[in-house]
């Protein structure tokens, strides 16, 4: 100790962090040679003993950059210490503050929060999805979200998909009354096209019984555009409208004989299977896309072959897929043969497909978003025989019965957004939102609802707060300590 100084002014002593572990505890799944034979659910869960061996693996860093690359700022840092202390209880609590869907998420969420995990520098990733599923499923998760004092104000919310859902439970909990306005039989959207090896209707199910003291009505079978739209919703009494439609039309590639029997829509196939209504494929099969419902597609058309040859065409190399590494991966372990820098040129056949012929490409130049350019190589057209084409070439939303006077901005991904600050459309009082990811979804639908509460706390007089907690505890939500700025894509 240096002269002068007591030993009561000694700054007090920093935690030692635990030593970096690069090594993922194995997160257990079903054999190749088992899983491609059904749809029978690939990961599972953790064992207690494995989730608080990989949640040690964490070193708690005082910037949580894995929350700040959540796009729903999901504390994960603070559910992994839990974790670690085997407090799998308050764990699941700590989940379900920011994260309504946490059941579907902790299957489906693209990791996000692992691709920033400061480990990948050393090793592999923290399991963060995985042991969010630990958290829940060991822990209690069976709670029920608490609304604050009633507003005394209505809500429509237009489309029970992640956004929609995000939306309600973001008005539910501030203690407002919302009408969710479904198309389909089941709130979940898009997320009822992925297949049951990833996810069921029953993880929504889960999510949604936590919500059954809000004051929220689910309306479905009720499609709003000709007829029922957003001003007349507001012309009936509810206060303000959020539009959330998703992108549930599929984009054609538009080549000669795309018409022939035999030619699918990856959505309308995923959504059939989804429902146990498996469809009859061919036994050489050729996936057309790059984008995650392709690998949905290419892998349930594995399940579906009976031993077939299934292909995926896709216009640009690997590095440039947009999908999903896991999933890629998982496809290439189940024999999917990917044939890349090739586009689709025309669909041949009589009554029939009998086969696609393909161009090779090379990429050009980088076009205005960064991406090189596809160009055609001539004289490089091949046919490949196959006799179902399932086209995965993107989606749009059906906006054609919505009035032009909202001006939706449509993003690159095909779904509506309003213009203005907070998501506001040309309407006063309507906004509307979405993202390219379930969890996306529901961050800009989190980012949407906060403009429409200043909305509504300026039509009652009153400043708005931050979101309150969703259990009702005399606290509010706060980022985690240390936390700076969001990672977005």
């Amino acid at each position: 100790m240096r002269s002068g100084m007591s030993a009561a002014a000694a700054p007090p002593a920093r935690p030692t962090p635990p030593k970096l572990n690069p090594v993922r505890v194995p997160v257990p799944e079903e054999s190749v040679e088992d899983r491609s034979q059904d749809f029978r659910e690939i990961i599972h869960a953790y064992s207690k003993a494995d989730a608080v061996l990989e949640a040690k693996r964490c070193i708690q860093c005082r910037r949580p950059w894995c929350v700040e690359a959540c796009p729903i700022s999901q504390d994960c840092r603070e559910y992994i210490k839990l974790i670690a202390e085997e407090k799998f209880d308050d764990a699941a609590k700590v989940t379900l503050l920011d994260d309504p869907l946490a059941t579907s998420l902790c299957k489906v969420c693209y990791r996000y929060c692992e691709e920033s995990c400061v480990i990948t520098k050393k090793g592999v990733p923290i399991a963060i999805r995985q042991l969010k599923r630990a958290a829940l499923e060991l822990g209690n998760s069976d709670l029920a979200y608490v609304p604050s004092k009633p507003k005394g104000q209505r809500v429509a919310v237009v489309g029970g998909g992640p956004a929609g859902i995000m939306a309600a439970w973001e008005l539910g909990i501030r203690g407002y009354s919302v009408t969710v306005l479904e198309e389909a039989d089941l709130p979940g959207g898009l997320m009822r096209t992925i297949p049951a090896y990833r996810m069921s209707d029953e993880d929504v199910r889960a999510d949604l019984r936590r919500f059954r003291n809000l004051d929220i009505v689910w309306k479905t079978d009720t499609r709003v555009g000709k007829g029922l739209t957003p001003e007349t919703l507001l012309q009936e009494g509810y206060q303000a409208v959020f539009v959330s439609v998703g992108t549930s039309t599929h984009r054609v590639l538009g080549i000669p004989g795309e018409d022939l029997p035999g030619v699918l829509p990856a959505l309308s196939l995923l959504k059939a299977i989804h429902q146990g209504n498996y469809p009859t494929l061919g036994r050489r099969i050729v996936v057309v896309g790059g984008g995650d419902v392709a690998m949905d597609s290419v892998r349930s058309a594995v399940r579906l072959a009976n031993g077939g040859h299934v292909r995926l065409v896709y216009r640009r190399g690997r590095d440039e897929m947009p999908a999903d590494r896991e999933e890629v991966h998982g496809a290439e372990e189940e024999h999917v043969e990917f044939l890349f820098l090739k586009a689709p040129v025309r669909v041949v056949g009589t009554d029939h497909v009998e086969g696609l012929v393909v161009q090779s490409m090379e990429l050009g130049a980088p076009d205005a978003k960064g991406r090189r350019v596809p160009v055609p190589v001539p004289g490089s057209e091949e046919t490949l025989p196959c006799d179902t084409v399932i086209v995965a070439v993107g989606q749009r939303a059906d906006l054609e019965d919505f009035p032009a006077e909202l001006d939706f901005r449509i993003a690159a991904g095909g779904w509506p957004e309003g213009k203005g600050p907070g998501y506001a459309t040309a309407v006063p009082g309507v906004f509307a939102a979405g993202g390219k990811s379930v969890v996306y979804a529901m961050g800009t639908a989190s980012e949407a609802i906060k403009a429409v509460d200043e909305y509504l706390c300026h039509l009652r007089g009153e400043a708005p707060g931050p979101r309150p907690d969703p259990f009702g505890e005399p606290i509010v939500h706060s980022l985690p300590a240390g936390y700076t700025a969001p990672i977005r894509e």
